[in-house]
């Protein structure tokens, strides 16, 4: 213990003296857990629609004014030619195109039935189906508004029975963004942040040359290993307690479950995140080597951690990768915990998961260490 006391008390000045550390630590995360939720808006707007209006009546008229007010789209044209229309999608002036045929409130009165032509630029995938889902709602509404006859005193009314749908969203009421996205990227600045620091940790002593004097003293591995992993287990520790300010002061967001609960995986989590950047410190000659490692790793861990893809939508090789991924455990948990209420029985196959990978990482850390001049 008394060993470890010096070893800790070493890695302690180094860290005050490294301001950069300091920064990186207690002001970097902040700034960028304040930033990130605003950026990474999953909700479009400003989505820019053609109109091609072959009927020119009170009926079109007013789904055009409906689809423009619903704040939505942005109507770039409105015309009765579908080639000016093409031309818009090829220019990338239009991602949609909505086509609606001659004789549409005819049909609609006469007939009770219309098809409509909904044509889209696929090109940015993810803006191209929330755009044609919104699309496809608020035509679902018109239709809604057509069957109680507000739409010019016109009644429309299909035969036959009709089933009306209530719901409710359980642990996001107001389907906000935020509440599900600022958790899950508080998960990834710690794992950034405990990740990056510990892969510098054992290199910049290579680097620096002072490795060869720890070489030639009676210190033991392991209780190297530990002077170098509990410092940052601990700054790890005070950014998780910031971010968690920041979920409330700034959004809003505080835990329905049990902080320690919550902390307690936390205290898990970091042991296998600082227990991998201080296996790649070993691994590295140079702090550039470990730089580069460390950020192929933590791409991976980020796409295919669920924060913007759900795991379950993940090809089967992809979730078998995911599952040695420990964000993915870190992100489900902290949603868990901080949005649905889960306690310790809910959390445990994660739980364990991250325990295993934390006893390998660190015992293949130690193992790996070579103490040689």
């Amino acid at each position: 213990m008394r060993t470890l006391i010096f070893l800790l008390k070493k890695e302690f000045r180094q860290i005050r003296r490294n301001k950069a550390i300091l920064l990186m630590v207690m002001v970097m995360p902040v700034i960028q857990l304040i930033i990130l939720p605003l950026a990474a808006d999953y909700e479009i707007k400003n989505i820019h629609l053609t109109l091609v209006d072959h009927d020119h009546s009170t009926f079109s008229t007013r789904l055009a004014h409906t689809i423009t007010a619903s704040g939505y789209f942005q109507l770039q044209q409105y015309t009765d030619q579908y080639s000016v229309a093409y031309r818009d999608i090829e220019q990338d002036k239009s991602d949609l195109i909505l086509e609606i045929p001659a004789g549409f409130e005819r049909n609609l009165v006469r007939e009770h039935h219309q098809t409509l032509f909904i044509a889209v630029n696929a090109i940015n995938g993810v803006k191209a189906g929330l755009g044609a889902s919104y699309l496809s709602s608020i035509l679902q509404r018109f239709n809604q508004e057509l069957g109680a006859g507000t739409i010019n005193r016109t009644p429309y009314v299909a035969s036959g029975p009709k089933i009306k749908l209530t719901y409710s969203n359980w642990y996001n009421p107001h389907m906000s963004y935020r509440v599900f996205m600022v958790p899950a990227i508080l998960s990834i600045l710690i794992t950034m942040v405990g990740g990056f620091l510990s892969a510098l940790n054992i290199v910049r002593e290579k680097e620096t040359g002072t490795i060869e004097q720890i070489n030639v003293t009676p210190i033991k591995k392991h209780l190297f290993i530990l002077g170098k992993l509990i410092p940052f287990w601990i700054l790890g520790n005070i950014v998780f307690t910031l971010g968690l300010v920041v979920c409330w002061v700034f959004y809003g967001i505080l835990s329905l479950g049990s902080l320690f609960v919550l902390y307690g995986f936390v205290w898990i989590y970091l042991l296998a995140v600082l227990g991998f950047g201080l296996l790649i410190s070993t691994y590295s000659h140079t702090q550039q080597q470990a730089m580069l490692i460390m950020f192929f790793f933590m791409m991976i861990f980020i796409l295919m951690g669920g924060l913007f893809t759900p795991i379950e939508s993940m090809p089967h090789w992809a979730q078998i990768i995911a599952r040695l991924n420990p964000v993915s455990y870190f992100v489900k948990v902290i949603r868990m915990v901080m949005l649905k209420g889960s306690g310790w029985q809910d959390i445990l196959p994660q739980t364990r998961s991250i325990g295993v990978m934390a006893i390998v990482l660190n015992l293949w850390a130690v193992l790996h260490y070579k103490k040689v001049a």
